[in-house]
Parts: C-alpha cells; sequence; structure tokens
C-alpha cells in the first residue's frame, strides 16, 4: 500500500483501482511484504488455488504466481512444453527458478491497470495456472503419482485426489 506521500502518484491511483477492483470480484487478498505488493488467491478446479503477487510501481506492475515444482522426472519434454505454451499466452511467460519451480511471471504498465485489464490478466494467469496443471503432473510426476496409486489401494485408502489419472494409474487390479 502506498504511503501518504505517494498519494495521487501513478502507483497510488493504480493501488486504488487494483482494491476496488478486487472488492468488486470478491477475490481473496492480502497486502504483501514489499510496498507496493497485493498478494491475490485465484481459486482453480484442477489445482486448488493459485497465488498471485503483484507488485505495483508507478511505471510497471509485476505478476508473479506459482504454478508447479521442479518435476521428479521427464525433465526435458516437461519443459520443452512449456515453453510451447509461452507462445500462446498473453501478457506473461512460464519462468523457473533457480531450483526448477515453475513460475508465470509478467509485467504491464502500470497505467493500464483497469477492471477490465485485471480481469483480463487474472483469467491469463488462473487459465495458464490451473488449465495444464493436471498435464504437468502427468508429465513430470507421473512416476511418484504410480507409486501413492499403489500404495493407496493396497491399504483400502481413498484415491480420490488421484481420480483424473485413473487412466494412466490404474493396472487394472482394482485400485
Amino acid at each position: 500500500m502506498t504511503t501518504p506521500d505517494q498519494a495521487g502518484s501513478p502507483a497510488a491511483d493504480a493501488e486504488a483501482r487494483l482494491t476496488a477492483y478486487l472488492g468488486s470480484v470478491g477475490l481473496e487478498w492480502e497486502l504483501g511484504g514489499r510496498s507496493g505488493e497485493y498478494v491475490v488467491t485465484l481459486p482453480g478446479e484442477k489445482k486448488l488455488k493459485t497465488v498471485l503477487s503483484l507488485l505495483v510501481r508507478d511505471r510497471t506492475t509485476s505478476l508473479s504466481a506459482f504454478v508447479i515444482r521442479n518435476p521428479d522426472e521427464n525433465h526435458e519434454v516437461f519443459y520443452r512444453t512449456l515453453l510451447r505454451k509461452n507462445l500462446r499466452l498473453q501478457g506473461l511467460a512460464y519462468a523457473i527458478d533457480t531450483d526448477g519451480d515453475v513460475y508465470l511471471r509478467g509485467e504491464v504498465p502500470t497505467a493500464a491497470l483497469d477492471a477490465e485489464h485485471l480481469d483480463q490478466l487474472f483469467g491469463v494467469v488462473l487459465a495458464a495456472s490451473d488449465d495444464v496443471f493436471n498435464e504437468l503432473l502427468a508429465l513430470g510426476f507421473l512416476g511418484s503419482m504410480r507409486k501413492e496409486w499403489a500404495w493407496r489401494v493396497s491399504r483400502g485408502e481413498s484415491t480420490r485426489n488421484l481420480e483424473a489419472f485413473r487412466h494412466l494409474l490404474d493396472d487394472g487390479s482394482g485400485g
């Protein structure tokens, strides 16, 4: 949030538009640890939620959202898939940190932060995080999921949260 001496600045105006928008659409949000940072929780379907950080500055606003951790396997295909998806992303790109964890990153002009643009940005972030989540899990974590499935089936545990992957995991032994 801006300080009183920043009132009327492009960042302060954008923050006012951002908080008004967040209130109007009912998204969960909180102030981040840095001045001008807002942390917004976008509810998902495949991925339970996507946490988006927006850092509002006078000229530009940066966006960052965690997508998925570094894959356990199949790294080349996993990352190639993300690079191909970058070609279709609007205003954002998949990026990795030093640990190989995947984020969505973007930067937009602060002056462009109005309700229409925010709605579009949040929609792109959510689609780029949620729509591909199961595909990324299958590409990068199939071995771990197979072990988890077998362990649960052998103990009669619920496999409910793995149901989307049943076609890849069920060996026909009754799981």
